[in-house]
């Protein structure tokens, strides 16, 4: 762990952050990150709970002065999500992140840094512990597996928390105040098919698509970054057109809410289309790589020729491709709608995630996300259309509610006035297409004041992802001072 991390300013913060990232916390596997929290929470002697899905609270008295101010829940999640390059040996189930500092910015040496959410449970921690930052009563929330499925905020139960006002610190650009968010829903198509033997004369390729940028499935899907299931498939539907090719495996992508990056493919070809197939896949990808010049400069697809001992002995039937990489291609990803309501933001999206295709097995992942809850099954229901064309069977699962906005809330109000007197300008008070638990947790609590606000952190759910030092120091100064402004109790 690098302790040019621990020397950053706010010291306090990056210190709980370089701790906290010593833990693995993969989502779904928050065992050792939760059993922290507990340890944490006791070392303090405040009140600790874990509910009965795994969400910890740490209550935290008001601080003298303080008492009668309305009580704040300060939420953030444990979970983080776990990418990391090809090329880098890491083990996300037994090793820290490895951080390191580089132009103001601090990142992970060929992984996630888990800055999402880790500065917004750093930040709590910090307040927590200290003995000098003044503060109403605190009920600080980590809930767990926020980024595939949210059961964590699903699963807390009304009446665990007294607070009026929540702070979510789950906000990626300094210089926003999120009001509202998307909802979403997982989409998996799944089918089987019978495989065939390789027909005689053929020859093996291995299809690497690689290089792409990745990111967050919500607040990047916007930009046109190109999705490596959507580019292979661009391949294979060219290549199965005109050279008979066919498949034998793909495993594409990972997680629902990041973009894939990656996606590799074996496949054969007769022998007599070998130079001509080559040929016309090199001329595709350089349409594709000027088509993501700007914002997938390294992008490239890598052919290799497999050694006969290494071609697969067995291929996906050619009616059944027909009707795959169709579907895959009729199956939309990207932007589907932008919000009539509020400007630049997608109302509609989205990500096919990833593809697993081989041994007479096929399923495709997606996240949808919306935050119009009827255009989010709009948008699920022409995926499912695309995929039950093919064959497959299509299921609905996860979905969550979008946070609906409320112009009229009071801590918006605070935090505005704070944020005008520290910058010098208004903040952009904005709904965001990602999805954050505040909608959730709304369910239970519907009379909670919340708001959404953190540093800028770039190339979430990607290796790339970072932290922006100097935005981290602003956030901090800004998080303090809406501590000592909360409304009083009525």
């Amino acid at each position: 762990m690098s302790q040019e991390v621990r020397g950053l300013e706010p010291k306090n913060l990056w210190n709980k952050f370089a701790d906290l990232n010593a833990v693995p916390r993969p989502s779904k596997k928050e065992e050792r990150v939760i059993e922290f929290m507990m340890n944490f929470g006791k070392s303090l002697g405040l009140e600790t709970i874990k509910d009965e899905v795994g969400n910890v609270i740490i209550k935290k008295p008001a601080t003298k002065g303080m008492e009668n101010r309305k009580t704040i829940v300060m939420q953030s999640h444990l979970d983080m999500v776990h990418q990391k390059n090809n090329d880098t040996v890491f083990d996300f189930d037994t090793q820290g992140i490895d951080m390191y500092v580089e132009d103001g910015w601090v990142r992970a040496r060929g992984t996630t840094l888990g800055a999402d959410n880790g500065i917004g449970v750093a930040s709590i921690m910090a307040i927590l512990e200290s003995n000098e930052i003044p503060h109403p009563a605190i009920e600080a929330l980590f809930t767990i597996d926020e980024e595939t499925g949210m059961t964590g905020a699903k699963g807390l139960q009304g009446g665990m928390l007294e607070g009026e006002i929540l702070l979510n610190l789950d906000t990626e650009e300094d210089d926003e105040i999120d009001i509202g968010c998307a909802g979403g829903v997982d989409v998996t198509a799944s089918a089987e098919y019978d495989e065939e033997d390789t027909p005689e004369g053929s020859v093996g390729y291995r299809i690497t698509v690689k290089g792409l940028n990745g990111g967050h499935s919500g607040m990047d899907i916007h930009k046109g970054l190109g999705n490596a299931n959507k580019i292979m498939n661009r391949l294979l539907f060219d290549a199965f057109d005109n050279f008979g090719l066919q498949i034998a495996k793909i495993k594409g992508g990972s997680l629902r809410n990041a973009i894939p990056r990656e996606s590799v493919a074996e496949v054969i070809i007769a022998s007599t289309f070998d130079e001509a197939f080559v040929f016309d896949m090199t001329s595709i990808v350089d349409e594709i790589k000027a088509e993501l010049h700007t914002v997938d400069p390294n992008f490239e697809v890598v052919f290799e020729k497999l050694e006969a001992a290494e071609t697969p002995k067995k291929v996906m039937p050619s009616m059944a491709q027909y009707f795959f990489v169709r579907s895959m291609y009729t199956a939309h990803n990207g932007v589907f709608r932008m919000s009539p309501d509020f400007d630049d933001l997608v109302e509609a999206s989205n990500n096919i995630a990833k593809v697993d295709l081989g041994e007479g097995k096929l399923v495709v992942k997606c996240l949808t996300r919306s935050s119009v809850e009827s255009s989010k099954f709009d948008v699920a229901n022409s995926l499912r259309s695309a995929f039950e064309l093919m064959g497959c069977e299509v299921e609905f699962s996860g979905s969550y509610p979008g946070w609906t906005p409320n112009s009229e809330s009071e801590i918006l109000d605070v935090l505005v006035d704070i944020y005008e007197k520290q910058i010098g300008e208004k903040p952009n008070v904005v709904a965001c297409h990602a999805g954050l638990e505040c909608g959730i947790l709304g369910t239970n609590y519907p009379d909670m004041d919340m708001i959404s606000f953190g540093p800028t952190i770039r190339g979430a759910h990607s290796p790339v992802e970072r932290a922006n030092i100097a935005s981290v120091q602003k956030y901090w100064k800004f998080l303090l001072e809406i501590l000592t402004q909360i409304p009083e109790k009525k």
